[in-house]
């Protein structure tokens, strides 16, 4: 698997939820509109949480996939905050 470019790395392995989404809506929030935010979660939940976040909001998740128990998130931060 080729992995998508990104501008800043969130791991987030070990914390549950709602930690994974609330530390990457803060990191989305620093960065400038159309960078790349990839998160690293172990916590399942985040399969849920990320994906209707992003459903929700105007940033874009490019890909995710899980490997060994971690789940990988690459989201585009959109134009609002």
């Amino acid at each position: 698997m080729t992995e998508p470019t990104f501008d800043q790395e969130l791991d987030t392995s070990g914390l549950s939820c709602p930690m994974p989404l609330l530390k990457a809506k803060v990191a989305l929030h620093q960065l400038l509109p159309g960078q790349v935010l990839k998160v690293i979660a172990t916590d399942a939940g985040s399969l849920r949480d990320i994906p209707a976040y992003t459903g929700l909001s105007d940033h874009e998740l490019i890909d995710t996939f899980s490997e060994e128990g971690r789940y990988i998130f690459w989201i585009r931060r959109g134009h609002s905050a």
